[in-house]
């Protein structure tokens, strides 16, 4: 048990140091590259839901799994509507409305969450199992596009850029306390029975996210830089695709 604490430690060191530095892309970039920032996160949420999540959702579970999948794209809509307040509605420089309002960073910070615990409890089942580095490997592939997107989220609500930081850093800590907790309840819950539902739910949180919020924002505010935005859209799911390849491999 201390050796896998140790392994764990020091993967969740790496984990939250890549979400950090996915974070600080975005954070460097000039604001006016900020939309195709964006439409690169976009790509990353299609990807992830369509190379990652859905096909693991139904390996674990089958069609029923599936059904969850409109069930994370209603929640979200729903928390965005009713318990955050919906993402401004004018250009990303009005920083006196996206800061105090920021929905969609938000919405995307608790839809990817989910997803997030549960890789970690993949990694804590992993490292007890001794192939803990694989696992590591795949999470940290996907984590950081993901942060960078989180990040280029909120710093197109006018966020600061400590406080992107942050939740870079809580974004990275969620995978060690999915693992920390397999490690405490594994005796108690049958995770494997969880995964499925949670990755198929997770799945329409990201396809809500993408949908309504990131690609409505970049056809509104990005119509000079069409190409650049169609290439980073794309960019965005290749680079999700070729690491559910190498995942998968």
């Amino acid at each position: 048990m201390s050796t896998s604490l140790g392994q764990l430690a020091v993967y969740s060191v790496l984990i939250v140091a890549g979400a950090l530095a996915g974070a600080a892309v975005p954070l460097r970039a000039p604001r006016t590259r900020l939309v195709t920032f964006l439409a690169f996160a976009a790509g990353v949420m299609f990807g992830a839901a369509f190379f990652h999540m859905l096909p693991e959702a139904y390996e674990g579970a089958g069609p029923k799994a599936l059904s969850f999948v409109p069930a994370g794209f209603v929640f979200l809509f729903l928390i965005e509507r009713f318990v955050i307040a919906h993402v401004c509605e004018e250009p990303p420089d009005c920083a006196e409305h996206t800061h105090r309002r920021g929905g969609m960073g938000l919405a995307a910070f608790f839809g990817m969450s989910v997803h997030t615990l549960f890789d970690g409890v993949a990694l804590g089942s992993s490292v007890v199992e001794g192939v803990g580095l694989t696992a590591f490997i795949a999470i940290l592939a996907h984590k950081v596009p993901s942060s960078l997107s989180l990040a280029a989220l909120f710093k197109s609500e006018g966020r600061s850029a400590p406080a992107v930081l942050w939740f870079a850093a809580l974004f990275g800590l969620l995978v060690p306390a999915g693992a920390v907790a397999y490690l405490g309840l594994a005796h108690l819950v049958t995770f494997e029975r969880f995964s499925p539902v949670a990755l198929a739910f997770s799945a329409g949180s990201f396809l809500y996210i993408a949908v309504s919020d990131l690609l409505p924002h970049v056809n509104r505010h990005g119509k000079d830089k069409r190409l650049a935005n169609v290439i980073c859209l794309v960019g965005g799911l290749a680079v999700m695709l070729a690491i559910s390849f190498v995942h998968h491999g």
